[in-house]
């Protein structure tokens, strides 16, 4: 389902509303908006009511394939300060600020002024579904990074009472937002052509947060985690049984997966539950223009991906090494050359239908950092490489996260069963020709990253990881798992290996020098990113992020996160 592209062009009806924060000398707290109509006249009208609520589109996580830069899948050309541990606690700002409180406040402002009694109550519930979906997605983004928020359900101004309240617990937080995506799931309509939040997108954000908050509870002993478990459960079965949504395939394993990430028009695409609308020369993107930026995937991902027999590579015997790229994509699974460019694939096709092929990776230059080139997402259309021309839909929701979601929750409560993993995880490997997920033959993984717990849900992580990768969600994902401490294995910032032999293949200029001259290596001969640094170290404090200083001192009853 794509968003209508009206909900990207603003007009002056959208406002801007000024934000709440525990700055108690913000002046301008309790002040209207002064860029939009006045308040008799904005909810009058169902349209006042959707005109107003196009303010919280442009806020809905889109998902590019560059967007695990803070985790142990991609490598960013400069080390991330706070895996980086060098992070220190802010003076001001640090995701507490008031325009970080904004949307909240705004959604508050609306919940309290849709009233009219003129208009009919279906109405007014439905815009107070969507405005409650993007209310829990504010909330819980708060509580991933903080924890324990106060919960605010009006909107405040600088002389509110509620501005001294202090932190509300996390899990009676998150326990707020799924009363929020209840109330969106119960009153928003089922998709339209009018292009809005709907029931469905509803369903997938109940099941993607209460997956998070049922594996949060669980690996951090908070307790209660079964209700959130069971919740991402139902929801994502409730979208399996609408046979609304269906994998993308057209029999091409070699290709598919690919492709699905670079389609300009994903209205018509059953895997999409919800995506942000490209249109050349109205709202467009630099993506397959810059994709990588000098980013790239690590060592570590590309260890993660099966061979072709189902096998790790740490077990099987089609494994081929990793002394050339060549080798290390052979018999692995497709998606594999469909995320990491690899010697073969089609850089660009011209306008005259003639096609640049890598020979071998970009190693050395601008457009990756460890030779593992991401290129998932990326367009190989000459046309789209121009500034500003990039007009391929992007995913806010894809059903292959809800099924991942429906196999992980299962396995969670003990309730995995063959007929779980061949409606969930094996329609994902079936897209690309990988042998199915069997619960009866299964093969350990002596090199697993998760020792500790069943090899059924070893594998199902290790799914999420290859289908999701670079789409925004790994961090998250290992802090719910509590398993920060991935972070401290060198490969997760390492690239490719890069032999004497295989060096010898790039061509050298005028100088005798290639471009590979001055990439660096450890003694394994593995692409070394950081001169500085072989291996990252994981703090339990990061697990969250501090509280500014001044917050701490505006609201004496805010107490640091441990640690920081």
């Amino acid at each position: 389902m794509k968003l209508n592209k009206k909900q990207f062009i603003y007009t002056a009806a959208v406002l801007a509303l000024v934000s709440l924060s525990s700055c108690k000398q913000d002046n301008f707290l309790d002040r209207a908006p002064q860029d939009k109509p006045t308040e008799d006249i904005l909810f009058k009208t169902e349209n006042d009511l959707r005109l107003y609520n196009n303010q919280f589109y442009e806020t809905l996580p889109v998902e590019y394939s560059s967007q695990d830069s803070q985790s142990d899948n991609q490598v960013p050309n400069s080390v991330n300060s706070f895996l980086a541990g060098t992070d220190q606690v802010p003076g001001s700002g640090g995701g507490w600020s008031a325009g970080d409180w904004s949307n909240i406040r705004a959604c508050n402002y609306f919940l309290r002024k849709n009233n009219d009694p003129q208009l009919d109550q279906n109405i007014k519930n439905k815009y107070n579904a969507e405005v409650r979906f993007f209310r829990a997605m504010y909330y819980w983004d708060k509580v991933v990074r903080f924890g324990d928020v106060p919960i605010y359900e009006t909107d405040l101004n600088e002389n509110s009472p509620e501005l001294y309240n202090p932190r509300d617990p996390h899990k009676k937080v998150m326990d707020f937002v799924l009363k929020d995506l209840d109330f969106a799931v119960a009153n928003l309509p089922d998709p339209t052509t009018e292009n809005r939040v709907h029931k469905y997108a509803a369903l997938a954000l109940k099941a993607r947060v209460a997956l998070w908050e049922g594996t949060f509870r669980k690996y951090h002993s908070l307790g209660d985690a079964e209700v959130f478990l069971q919740a991402a459960a139902d929801a994502s079965l409730q979208i399996i049984n609408s046979n609304r949504y269906e994998i993308f395939s057209t029999g091409r394993p070699d290709a598919d997966y690919n492709s699905l990430f670079i389609q300009d028009d994903l209205s018509k695409n059953r895997e999409s539950i919800l995506s942000r609308i490209f249109i050349t020369n109205i709202n467009t993107t630099n993506y397959s223009r810059g994709a990588g930026n000098g980013d790239g995937y690590s060592k570590d991902l590309i260890n993660a991906y099966l061979c072709t027999d189902g096998k790790p590579i740490s077990v099987s015997p089609l494994y081929a090494g990793d002394d050339t790229p060549e080798n290390e994509v052979k018999n692995r699974d497709p998606r594999y050359p469909q995320t990491i460019a690899t010697p073969g694939y089609i850089m660009f096709i011209n306008e005259n239908g003639s096609t640049t092929k890598l020979e071998r990776p970009n190693l050395g230059t601008s457009a990756t950092s460890t030779g593992y080139q991401i290129i998932k997402g990326r367009s190989s259309d000459a046309k789209l490489q121009n500034a500003n021309q990039d007009n391929i839909d992007r995913f806010i929701f894809r059903y292959a996260e809800v099924l991942l979601n429906y196999a992980e929750a299962k396995a969670e409560l003990g309730q995995l069963t063959q007929d779980v993993l061949d409606i969930s995880i094996n329609k994902l490997r079936k897209r690309v020709g990988m042998p199915d997920m069997s619960l009866a033959s299964l093969t350990p993984d002596p090199n697993t990253p998760f020792p500790g717990i069943s090899l059924p849900l070893q594998e199902i992580r290790r799914e999420r990881r290859v289908e999701l990768a670079g789409d925004g969600f790994r961090f998250k994902d290992l802090l719910r798992w509590r398993a920060g401490e991935l972070i401290n294995n060198p490969k997760t910032i390492q690239g490719m290996k890069l032999t004497d032999v295989y060096k010898a293949t790039y061509p050298k200029d005028a100088n005798g020098k290639s471009q590979v001259d001055n990439v660096l290596l450890d003694a394994q001969g593995n692409v070394r990113v950081y001169p500085n640094i072989t291996a990252r170290a994981w703090d339990n404090k990061m697990y969250l992020y501090p509280l500014p200083k001044d917050q701490l001192l505006l609201n004496k009853s805010f107490k640091q996160n441990p640690g920081w």
